[in-house]
């Protein structure tokens, strides 16, 4: 028996007359599902061959499918001798199952072709459906929410107004400066203005092979105050298990990425395709961090992520060679420490929507920032020796008043005075100690900035 590649799914229609719905409703059906059911046969097979004889409410779980699609497939193995009724109690769901010889034949073949044995997947048009649907119905974000988030951030105006303007708009942006300015800090913030929540699905089907998207370090939970009332929700409590339901995404990529990252990677172990990065963001905000230190050229990689974002749409494929388009909703935010001219000509720059300059601090800021991490690390502040650190240690070494400083500074005082038992107090002597312990000689290193990943978030 063969799988066909999309069969006609109810997906597009139950989303229309539920726009608002968190989740689609649960499916009643194998054709509900929009899945063939020899897949779901397979999967059944493959997750009895793995576990045993099995409950039926262990396979809902296991596979993510509700008991009467459940019972519809198992219905269907009995009858072709692949399954046999184990054991049956006195309710309905009461009822164990397991392989008949045959069928343990069968499940032994399944799994050698592909070892995918988890969630039931969606189809590649519910996908597309729920990922369009979530994209029209992005709640705004005003200048109110952005100066909240960014209240203790020392934004100048401008930049604030670009950030918003460019949140608001959809646009991508690219935010430069000196490294250690908060650029990468401040792309990860902007996650915060995406509000709502998405659906993700555990996995994707296409043709005869998982995709499986839904990966738990990118899509997190929603906040307690949200998941209450997702689970207060109608469609929540008889939502299709075979979604997630999730804050929007915020997925970062640093130099590590190079090509092969941008398409579907075969898992041998999972026997599945896990999703690219521009895949799991979808509905959310990609990051291209350290722009101009990947291993591909920035130009290349600007032009491919932009044009994926104008056309709405990105192109993978299999490893037999099938191509298939998945829809590509998402901001995109690229973020470099290097002069955006000498990486970009005056064509790619025009596909950027917006240009940020984040800049070094002002005195009056940096001061601020100093006193908020000694408060928060418990060192006491001085006024005589910040005068010292702006106008001895930073002025006489030419450095910039850069966010990432303060942290450091105030948390190396507190390291010295820790070992040595004594209070952390910030003084010319400690200020020093601290200032020796960060740069060679007391001075930077040739060539050498403040890296971004160690740049403050503010309580």
């Amino acid at each position: 028996m063969m799988l066909a590649l999309e069969p006609p799914s109810p997906y597009s229609k139950l989303l229309d007359a539920e726009p608002e719905a968190a989740l689609p409703p649960q499916p009643k059906s194998v054709r509900d599902t929009g899945l063939p059911q020899q897949l779901l046969v397979e999967l059944v097979a493959k997750a009895l061959c793995l576990g045993g004889k099995s409950h039926l409410p262990v396979l809902t779980t296991k596979l993510h499918l509700s008991i009467n699609v459940l019972r519809e497939v198992l219905d269907f193995m009995v009858a072709e001798h692949v399954a046999e009724v184990a054991w049956r109690g006195e309710s309905d769901i009461d009822v164990q199952y397991q392989l008949t010889g045959a069928g343990r034949q069968r499940a032994g073949a399944w799994l050698e072709r592909c070892p995918y044995a988890g969630p039931a997947p969606v189809t590649l048009e519910a996908y597309r459906a729920m990922v369009e649907r979530h994209a029209l119905h992005v709640p705004q974000a005003c200048a109110e929410d952005l100066a909240a988030e960014f209240t203790d951030d020392f934004l100048a105006p401008p930049v604030q107004r670009m950030l918003g303007a460019a949140m608001y708009a959809g646009r991508s942006m690219l935010l430069y400066g000196p490294s250690g300015s908060g650029k990468s800090m401040l792309a990860r913030r902007l996650g915060a203005l995406l509000q709502g929540l998405v659906a993700v699905p555990h996995a994707l089907v296409v043709g005869q092979d998982i995709v499986q998207v839904y990966d738990p370090a990118v899509h997190r939970a929603p906040q307690p105050r949200h998941a209450r009332l997702a689970q207060q929700a109608p469609e929540r409590r008889s939502g299709d298990p075979r979604w997630v339901l999730c804050q929007r995404p915020v997925v970062a990529l640093d130099a590590s990425l190079d090509a092969d990252m941008l398409d579907l990677r075969p898992d041998a172990t999972s026997g599945c395709y896990r999703a690219p990065p521009q895949l799991k963001a979808n509905n959310g905000l990609l990051i291209v961090d350290d722009l101009g230190r990947h291993r591909m050229p920035a130009a290349e990689l600007l032009n491919r992520f932009a044009q994926a974002q104008e056309l709405e749409r990105s192109a993978l494929s299999l490893a037999g060679g099938y191509h298939f388009h998945v829809p590509c909703r998402m901001r995109l935010v690229f973020v470099t420490s290097l002069p955006p001219a000498s990486l970009l000509d005056d064509a790619a720059l025009r596909r950027v929507g917006y240009k940020i300059p984040v800049a070094a601090l002002s005195a009056a800021n940096y001061r601020t920032l100093l006193r908020q991490q000694c408060l928060s690390m418990g060192v006491a502040y001085d006024e005589t020796a910040l005068r010292y650190l702006l106008d001895e240690l930073h002025a006489g070494s030419g450095l910039p008043l850069l966010a990432c400083y303060p942290r450091e500074i105030a948390g190396r005082v507190a390291d010295f005075a820790g070992f040595m038992g004594e209070p952390a107090r910030l003084s010319i002597a400690t200020l020093d100690q601290a200032w020796i312990s960060m740069f060679a000689g007391g001075q930077p290193l040739a060539g050498a900035t403040a890296a971004d990943d160690v740049e403050p978030r503010i309580a």
